[in-house]
């Protein structure tokens, strides 16, 4: 027997109900959060009666830590913990870096005990004995005592060292690497004679003792080939021999330019006049006037002259080369010269700057009968054209 359906459920009469899913629906007890207080539970919490499942995963009292939005713990109890745990950290860390430099200032491993523990490298010129004379105190002394810096300014206060590098190497190694500097010319230091290098640093000649390391001589003035530079003292600035030796360098440049190694051929530079420089050749001791340029063309305008030169003019002293239409030759004190057309006249030392005007022969030769200066101006061939006025002394 089927029962009818309720009136108030019946489906509508032409419509058909559509199917719907519905979810099954379990009964669950609400699980209370841990972070909330107690007034939240007392207020809004239910009741669950005798489910003791639930009742056993319930928070049990003590210190709890949260770090939820930052690094420090929210409750009072966990930021005391963890600052005595951060105080305990910071202890052990102090104490044992205290016990490390102790360990390496006072252990007997970390000691220079003797020079052989001193290295040296790059030294040509200085000795070890003299190296070593600035690391004195140091032998017998705790490797971390000892001053780098002032070791290092020591070395280079020393008149052959350029540069200088100071370094530890543990447990007990001191090394040292020299840069000596490179002479460029001998300069005469009152009455002695001394190296200078490119940027005007004065020092002494090496002295010929032998090298404790080698056994064998180290290199003297007789190894080097340089000419010997005048103008430049130990009581100029620095700046003004650096300014000279610059000048220096131009005129041995320009001089090797061609790969001839003409430089090779001086014997002595005057530097002193940066308008004009002044050389001795090696094959001669006549003084050549270079000026301020074109030296490498000067010199082979000299050089392709001399021969002629010194036929004529057997007593020649020096040679002026500044002048681009004449050349000034001037002999050597208390002899004669010939003038005009080879008329021999008493001279004098001096050279003679050329003359701008230029008078006739009668009134040079009288000037030169009450001068008696011994100048001739000649042209770039070498025939003589007249001798020239009396000029300035230089």
């Amino acid at each position: 027997m089927l029962d009818a359906p309720e009136p108030d459920r019946a489906p509508r009469e032409g419509k058909p109900t559509p199917f719907k899913r519905r979810a099954a629906v379990t009964e669950m007890p609400l699980r209370r959060n841990a972070s909330y207080g107690d007034d939240f539970a007392e207020n809004y919490g239910d009741d669950f009666g005798g489910d003791a499942g639930f009742k056993g995963r319930a928070r049990r009292p003590g210190i709890r830590l949260s770090f939820r939005g930052g690094l420090l713990p929210k409750s009072l109890w966990g930021r005391i913990a963890a600052g005595c745990g951060l105080l305990l950290t910071a202890g052990v860390g102090i104490a044992a870096a205290l016990w490390v430099r102790s360990f390496l200032l006072h252990d007997e491993h970390f000691v220079v005990q003797h020079t052989q523990s001193i290295q040296i490298a790059g030294n040509s010129h200085l000795t070890r004995p003299q190296l070593l004379s600035v690391f004195g105190e140091d032998v017998d002394r705790n490797i971390f005592h000892i001053p780098l810096d002032e070791r290092r300014a020591e070395l280079e206060s020393l008149p052959w060292v350029a540069h200088a590098t100071v370094m530890r190497l543990l447990p007990n190694t001191v090394r040292v690497a020299i840069v000596e500097r490179t002479p460029a010319a001998f300069v005469r230091q009152g009455s002695e004679i001394g190296l200078v290098d490119a940027n005007g640093v004065l020092f002494d000649l090496p002295s010929p003792d032998l090298d404790p390391d080698s056994s064998s001589p180290r290199r003297g003035a007789a190894e080097y080939s340089f000419p010997v530079l005048s103008g430049i003292s130990n009581g100029d600035p620095l700046s003004t021999r650096a300014a000279r030796m610059k000048i220096y360098m131009d005129f041995v440049a320009a001089l090797d330019a061609s790969g001839e190694g003409v430089s090779h051929r001086l014997s002595e530079v005057n530097v002193s006049n940066p308008e004009d420089v002044q050389a001795i050749l090696s094959d001669s001791d006549i003084l050549v006037h270079f000026g301020d340029e074109k030296y490498l063309e000067r010199y082979r305008q000299y050089q392709a002259h001399l021969a002629e030169w010194r036929v004529q003019y057997p007593k020649l002293a020096s040679v002026d080369m500044r002048y681009e239409q004449q050349v000034v030759l001037q002999m050597q004190p208390g002899t004669a010269a010939p003038t005009g057309d080879s008329a021999p006249v008493a001279g004098t030392s001096g050279v003679s700057a050329p003359a701008t005007a230029k008078p006739a022969v009668a009134t040079a030769k009288k000037r030169l009968a009450t001068k008696k200066l011994a100048a001739l101006r000649l042209k770039p061939n070498g025939k003589p054209k007249g001798a020239a006025l009396p000029g300035a002394s230089r």
